[in-house]
């Protein structure tokens, strides 16, 4: 199985013994997550009855923001490749609105018909598919025409947010160059990249542009072992090296950012992301 990300993620794979890793990243990635999961929804334009879909949703933060959006008489779905991810999206979908509609696919293989969709979104995931092109080729064939394509994509280099190096330097020097190589994943896509994929798909009046929030975290130890647990080089490093490695991990990341980190252990961190929009 793959999460949305497209790489592997075990559902048994855990920081502590109640917490799946799928949880871990309903849990860890939030924080992290909301603001940008705000201008994804701001960017699409939303509107009571549209039609949406949440592609490579994950645990569904977008599906939810948008249910809120589109309203009773809308529709939202959700698809994404790991059956764990999709699960834990359900059991936390709003229950005001009809429910949002999952379904287990990949981004290039989607089960809906030609221009079913007014908005298609996509936070954190369009830098992970296998095939940009035919995914997006995908996202071009079920969007209505005039609809809205509209993505975050996290801004290449790492260096341009401290967790992000934080975190490479704990993967380079306690994972593998597999792992090395997945993480850097993440940080693939400049806006160039988005703008010619796009263009390729057929989607017009594209635009692109870079967003920067600051996320303070309570607790940033404890959101560096969490969010290491949810992600496939952290899950990674465990199974190669046991809790001992990962700890360890956890601990360079925590230590890359003493220099951030107040004397109660809470910090404030930048986080920049490519915001990309375009029409159908």
């Amino acid at each position: 199985m793959a999460d949305p990300t497209g790489f592997p993620l075990k559902d048994n794979a855990t920081h502590d013994a109640t917490h799946s890793a799928t949880e871990h990243y309903e849990r860890y990635s939030a924080l992290m997550m909301a603001p940008f999961v705000t201008e994804v929804i701001e960017a699409a334009d939303l509107f009571p009855g549209a039609q949406v879909l949440d592609l490579a949703c994950g645990t569904g933060f977008v599906a939810r923001a948008a249910a809120a959006q589109v309203g009773p008489t809308g529709h939202v779905a959700a698809a994404d490749l790991l059956e764990g991810m999709l699960r834990i999206a359900a059991r936390n979908a709003p229950r005001m609105y009809p429910d949002i509609e999952f379904t287990q696919a990949p981004a290039d293989k989607l089960p809906y018909p030609d221009n079913s969709f007014d908005a298609v979104l996509c936070q954190q995931g369009i830098q992970f598919f296998p095939d940009l092109d035919a995914a997006l080729t995908e996202a071009a064939r079920i969007t209505r025409p005039g609809g809205r394509f509209t993505a975050t994509a996290w801004t290449p280099p790492a260096d341009r947010s401290p967790y992000f190096a934080a975190q490479l330097k704990a993967v380079t020097e306690h994972g593998t160059p597999e792992e090395e190589a997945r993480f850097a994943a993440s940080l693939s896509y400049p806006a160039d990249r988005l703008t010619a994929a796009l263009t390729t798909a057929g989607f017009n009046d594209i635009t692109t542009r870079e967003v920067t929030f600051a996320i303070a975290f309570p607790d940033v130890a404890g959101f560096a072992a969490g969010y290491l647990a949810a992600v496939p080089w952290g899950q990674s490093i465990e199974e190669a090296g046991g809790p001992a490695r990962f700890t360890e991990a956890a601990e360079t990341i925590r230590e890359a950012l003493a220099t951030h980190t107040s004397p109660d252990g809470s910090a404030t961190l930048p986080f920049t992301s490519t915001v990309v929009t375009a029409t159908r």
